[in-house]
């Protein structure tokens, strides 16, 4: 964010509710990440993008397809330094430049994966926030704290020409239902990487999460995996 746009709203809201406004948005370090890994089962490694220019700012991004910053950058060499040792037989991606470049990154040490193809889905793109894309989380916070939190964590809230969690639950949900029987079939081990909230539907496959849950589950960017077993007959939700 400018120094200029900072100074607007220290202006109009003054310092101490804008600097509470950030802390509150701020990603924060969260629970551990599952790590349901072992020998003869196939395994999919999951993680989200690293930090990006709209992450900086405070601004929802949806399909915009935004940079990582350096930071982001930094964030994906730390996960890489925890998958260089794994065998990883296919990379699968988001189609967005963000979870590209953070799986190009990630397995940059890995000698198994390194030359892989990245296979682009679109069904792993991050939750389309429609009409709110570009605009700026921070002011719709410092408006209206519960509106921000209904358009972020609602399950079945859909932005003006966006979609809910819900949606996007459905559509990695397809994604899933394709991936795992070949997986299983082929006895592969997945690295993945998607959004904020397309983990989120991968998360309430594994981890049996409630909508609710899955709804407020967060992710750290970047730097942390996920590791599920694909158990036998666990291929369609």
């Amino acid at each position: 964010m400018s120094p200029i746009q900072l100074q607007k709203y220290h202006d109009e809201y003054g310092i101490d509710k804008v600097n509470e406004a950030i802390r509150l948005l701020t990603y924060k370090n969260v629970s551990p990440l599952p790590k349901e890994e072992s020998i003869g089962r196939p395994t999919l490694y999951v993680f989200r993008h690293g930090q990006t220019t709209d992450n900086a700012d405070f601004l929802y991004s949806g399909w915009r397809d935004v940079e990582l910053t350096e930071e982001g950058r930094r964030q994906a060499e730390t996960l890489s330094e925890k998958l260089k040792d794994k065998k990883i037989d296919m990379l699968v991606s988001s189609d967005q430049k963000r979870a590209i470049e953070t799986m190009n990154i990630a397995m940059a040490k890995n000698e198994h994966a390194r030359n892989l193809e990245i296979h682009k889905d679109p069904r792993l793109r991050e939750r389309s926030y429609g009409d709110l894309q570009g605009t700026s989380k921070l002011e719709a916070f410092l408006e209206n704290p519960d509106t921000l939190h209904k358009q972020r964590r609602d399950y079945n809230f859909v932005p003006p020409n966006g979609e809910s969690i819900a949606m996007v639950v459905k559509r990695v949900g397809e994604f899933l239902d394709e991936l795992l029987p070949f997986v299983k079939e082929n006895k592969l081990n997945v690295a993945i990487a998607c959004s904020g909230n397309s983990i989120r539907g991968i998360r309430k496959r594994f981890e049996n999460l409630t909508d609710e849950e899955t709804a407020a589950v967060e992710t750290p960017l970047g730097q942390d995996y996920a590791a599920y077993r694909v158990e036998p007959g666990q291929t369609r939700n």
